[in-house]
């Protein structure tokens, strides 16, 4: 009996254990509004507004992608496994999500954009003057180029699955490494680019590590 009762505490004291590493997720997207995010918006002639442009649509985030500009959490964050699923709206265009973002006050913020621009998703852009190790940054926007094309057929949706450890960065695409880095920068804001024409998001939350 007594080798049955320690038997039963140690299975009790590995579930705790397992219970206590489960992470916390954090939700970004909460399905109804755009609660916890600010948006910066180009502006132009025509007096379009941050409404026009990032909606709410039967349940996802829908960005018109003109004018230019993006949408960003009120929070900064560090040391996070983001995930982000997302479909292009008609036609394949561009877009992006931001990691790191400093100075979210600028149309062009200092950032690494993973790049979701149709045929290219999971291209690491470095916005701003943000800079990484693993390539020679110079030029307005330095690109370090995806390791394959794993996007699904426009209209489908998408899973971006970013993980932010430390400086290092690892981007998967549908669930496949697409890319990875060693950034200079470690936190700040992450945002949703407006930038071509309509694409919606959802299921929009993070992990930390």
């Amino acid at each position: 009996m007594k080798i049955v009762r320690h038997i039963f505490l140690a299975v009790v004291a590995l579930a705790a254990i397992s219970c206590g590493e489960k992470q916390e997720r954090i939700v970004l997207f909460n399905g109804e509004n755009l609660a916890g995010w600010n948006s910066v918006l180009q502006q132009g002639e025509d007096g379009t507004e941050a409404v026009d442009v990032f909606a709410v649509v039967d349940g996802n985030i829908r960005i018109a992608g003109n004018p230019f500009g993006y949408m960003y959490t009120e929070q900064q964050y560090d040391n996070y496994r983001l995930h982000v699923e997302w479909r292009w709206i008609g036609e394949g265009t561009n877009s992006g999500i931001f990691q790191h973002v400093k100075y979210p006050d600028l149309i062009w913020p200092e950032a690494i954009e993973c790049q979701l621009c149709a045929g290219k998703a999971g291209d690491l852009v470095m916005l701003g003057g943000a800079k990484i190790f693993d390539i020679k940054c110079v030029g307005e926007f330095p690109i370090k180029e995806r390791f394959g094309d794993n996007e699904k057929p426009v209209g489908e949706w998408n899973e971006a699955e970013i993980v932010s450890d430390g400086r290092q960065m690892k981007i998967y695409i549908n669930g496949k490494l697409a890319n990875e880095c060693l950034s200079v920068s470690s936190r700040g804001h992450i945002a949703l680019q407006s930038e071509g024409g309509p694409i919606e998001f959802r299921n929009i939350w993070l992990e930390k590590l």
